[in-house]
């Protein structure tokens, strides 16, 4: 009985809910990021949150509105009032401009010091190889970022003459 009496709890219902949503967010005019997702729950409990059950797909912009990096995870939540972001299952970063991948399970996104970062395993992969790590640590658009306690293999140009 208790069971039931939580599942219908108006606590446990969504205030808002919406299907196929595709939100742009700019600044000065330009678009700096887009969220794809094919379903958005809207919670007002004491956090007042947005829940990405079925997964999302984050697009990051440059400044000629250029997609420079993508986001995509299983599932999503975003805390409106503390501007933090923590996305889980099956985390893929596409670094377009590097060519490079970051594969992870868990990422956290502090939108108020611009900051992305994970604290477990992570493999990045490039054109020079695979790098593993213990989390990363990133600037808010994904262009710089640093493995924690990085292992593997690849690849180092040596450009002194010889």
């Amino acid at each position: 009985m208790k069971t039931i009496t939580s599942l219908t709890l108006e606590e446990n219902i969504p205030l808002e809910t919406a299907k196929n949503i595709e939100a742009v967010y700019s600044d000065s005019g330009k678009i700096i990021l887009k969220i794809v997702s094919p379903l958005l729950n809207r919670y007002i409990k004491e956090d007042h949150y947005l829940e990405f059950p079925e997964g999302l797909t984050l697009y990051f912009y440059d400044s000629m509105m250029n997609v420079k990096a993508t986001l995509t995870a299983n599932y999503g939540v975003s805390w409106e009032e503390t501007n933090i972001m923590e996305v889980k299952d099956d985390v893929v970063i596409n670094n377009y401009d590097k060519q490079e991948v970051l594969n992870t399970e868990h990422i956290i996104w502090n939108r108020k010091e611009q900051k992305i970062f994970s604290n477990v395993f992570v493999k990045r992969t490039s054109p020079d190889g695979v790098l593993y790590g213990d989390g990363f640590d990133a600037n808010e658009s994904l262009t710089n970022y640093t493995l924690r306690n990085p292992h593997g293999v690849f690849t180092i140009q040596d450009n002194e003459p010889e």
